[in-house]
């Protein structure tokens, strides 16, 4: 091979498909969690689409999607084969348009919005604004018929803002589409599989030649694999390079990723089928689900396997049995020299959890249950921990039952000490929200806990922490509706919530316009229990949490809510706040008469907008500028006062008193 035919990128740049799988990022209470791949993910943050950009091969028929989505209010509809990246594609489409907007941008967001209305949270588009509509999970025509009637609902709003939106169709429903969507429809075709695989391995440094991806075997795969096996391909490689054992060269690499593709399954099923004994089974699963850990763990995690499915112990002492080297020699479990468990294949161990899941469908709740217990051993490191919990996830969600997942996520978070969130749990419950079939699945399971039924304080913990860092990034919409639930909770925990709604609703001035809306609303609608609605709202029109430039329509709506109820010693850090902006910086001066305007025709508000101001001035660090600041303020007052009063002669009326104000 001479140095022309080798093919080296040092620095990649270029389009691609959506990675060698998918990344998971965990966070934790202060803490960064590892990153994992496997299930495809539903975060469409912007490093995941930089992230995409770099590894996405567009498919025949994107250029002609691209140039329909250009003009402002635009719909494109996708149809394309399941497996031929279509999600990817429709992600790339609108991220092609433009920047994300600033803080304090109305445009430039970007957002998936769920298949269905799942709950009260406000769409509120604008220009610029981008969607993604992912429907290709539905399977029935009735409910795609539901989905088509909110379809069309947001056509109508992203239409009427300037946004843009791609919307992913079911396949095999053509029949059942509505005809209005045929003219926005574009159909996509495959993209070329050995571009897909050689741009993958570009992105993680592989050296290799073109010919070398051109094997008959290679081609099977090329022709007929969705992408995201394609990308899991060029993921096995990497591994296969990373691991320092499993060959010396590219093609030996490649050798073993292809055969982690085409045959672990077969492999794994012939090895069950010769280990008969439940200790054994229990033995090869165990270290599958903690492959990795220490001996002594995973022997741990073998025995509690065992109890948890009713296995009664061998009457003989131990030292009479098999020993466990030798019970790992027979099931080709090798133990590295710091003590640690692995499969001697590449991806051995995912293709024994896989079959395991699938083939033993009556031991899936006994399985949830060890996991529950054991995901807790002493002897796992904070990534063993995370390890496990993911790779129980994945096959819980792979199988169809996202309730065992949440079911764990609900016993770590409850068995919670102290103030801290469980690093399970919130592994557990980013998995979900992160999974493309049932990242939906997981947001109602959160609202529901949210708005209503008992919460401990540690779920209310996992849920606050899920909101900010996973959901707020994806939903901010539906995260606000949580954590607005969480935050007007009682319990331990709901300061925490409130912070972070405050935090969630200062990020821009889109979102800060919708929490005023939402608490003035439910200030409004819930006058018998407005005061937690009337905090919240008070809390945020602080000077500190408003955006800059200030939104005064917004904020007069806010003040004219909080000064419509009876006054509080509330009022007067909100107040305080404003009148020393206003002294530090000219330019919020305006808040002055904004905040006498929303209090105006109310006696009893000015009179405390007054006193307030009084005390702030008297004890200033800085009298002369605090002085004109209350005077500024007074002038206002006294303005309106003297506008009231002549609208009320030219009415014919007398003053009004303070009952009437």
């Amino acid at each position: 091979m001479t140095e022309q035919d080798r093919v080296t990128v040092n620095d990649p740049r270029g389009p691609v498909n959506n990675g060698a799988g998918p990344q998971y990022v965990f966070y934790g209470a202060g803490a960064d969690w590892m990153i994992r791949k496997g299930v495809e993910s539903l975060r469409i943050v912007r490093e995941d689409r930089m992230r995409l950009a770099d590894r996405f091969v567009p498919p025949v028929g994107y250029r002609v999607a691209a140039d329909c989505l250009e003009k402002p209010g635009s719909v494109v509809l996708l149809e394309a084969p399941p497996g031929s990246g279509r999600r990817a594609a429709a992600i790339m489409l609108l991220h092609e348009l433009g920047e994300d907007g600033g803080a304090n941008d109305e445009g430039g967001r970007f957002e998936e919005f769920p298949a269905t209305d799942e709950d009260e949270a406000p769409l509120a588009p604008g220009e610029g604004d981008r969607f993604l509509l992912d429907l290709s999970g539905i399977a029935d025509e009735e409910a795609y018929a539901k989905a088509q009637r909110h379809l069309a609902v947001r056509r109508s709003q992203v239409q009427e803002a300037g946004a843009h939106m791609v919307v992913v169709l079911p396949s095999g429903m053509e029949h059942a589409h509505a005809p209005d969507l045929q003219p926005h429809t574009v159909t996509l075709g495959r993209p070329r599989g050995v571009a897909v695989v050689t741009r993958y391995l570009r992105m993680d440094r592989m050296t290799f030649r073109p010919a070398d991806l051109g094997r008959a075997d290679l081609q099977r795969l090329y022709d007929n694999s969705p992408m995201r096996e394609l990308a899991r391909l060029a993921g096995l490689v990497r591994a296969a390079r990373d691991s320092g054992r499993l060959g010396a060269d590219f093609a030996g690499w490649l050798d073993q990723a292809l055969h982690a593709v085409t045959d672990r399954a077969g492999e794994v099923g012939r090895q069950v089928a010769t280990v008969r004994t439940a200790p054994e089974r229990a033995l090869l699963l165990a270290t599958a689900v903690f492959e990795e850990a220490h001996a002594d763990t995973i022997y741990e995690a073998w025995h509690g396997l065992m109890w948890t499915v009713r296995h009664e112990e061998e009457t003989t002492t131990e030292l009479a049995r098999t020993d466990f080297g030798e019970r790992l020699a027979a099931l080709g479990i090798e133990r590295d020299p710091d003590g640690r468990l692995r499969f001697g294949q590449l991806a051995y161990a995912d293709a024994v959890r896989t079959y395991f899941w699938a083939n033993f469908p009556g031991t899936r709740e006994d399985l949830r249950d060890w996991i529950g217990r054991v995901a807790g051993l002493r002897g796992l490191t904070a990534d063993d921990r995370v390890n496990v919990v993911v790779r129980f996830g994945e096959r819980s969600l792979d199988v169809g039952r996202p309730d065992h997942l949440f079911d764990l996520v609900v016993r770590w978070a409850d068995s919670a000490t102290g103030a801290s969130c469980d690093p399970r749990a919130m592994a557990a419950l980013e998995l979900g929200l992160s999974h493309e079939r049932f990242g939906g699945w997981f947001r109602r399971r959160m609202y529901e806990c949210a708005r209503s039924g008992p919460l401990s304080d540690g779920l209310a913990r996992v849920l606050t922490v899920a909101c900010r860092q996973s959901l707020g990034a994806t939903h901010p919409n539906q995260a606000m509706v949580r954590l607005h639930y969480l935050a007007v909770r009682k319990g331990k925990a709901a300061p925490e919530a409130r912070a972070a709604l405050l935090d969630l609703g200062s990020r821009n001035r889109r979102l800060y316009r919708l929490l005023i809306d939402r608490l003035r609303d439910r200030t409004r609608q819930e006058p018998r229990r407005a005061e937690p609605h009337l905090r919240l709202l008070m809390e945020l029109l602080r000077s500190d949490r408003a955006p800059d430039p200030a939104p005064w329509p917004d904020l007069y709506l806010g003040w004219e809510t909080v000064f419509s109820q009876p006054s509080t010693d509330l009022w007067k850090p909100l107040v305080i706040s404003w009148l020393t902006a206003a002294a530090g910086d000219s330019t919020r001066e305006t808040a002055l008469g904004v905040m006498v305007g929303a209090a105006n025709g109310r006696a009893v508000a000015l009179n405390r907008l007054y006193a307030i101001a009084c005390d702030w001035a008297g004890n200033a660090r800085h009298p002369s500028r605090a002085a004109a600041v209350a005077a500024l303020l007074w002038q206002h007052i006294d303005h309106a006062q003297y506008a009231r009063m002549e609208s009320t002669k030219c009415a014919g009326t007398g003053p009004r008193t303070t009952e009437d104000a």
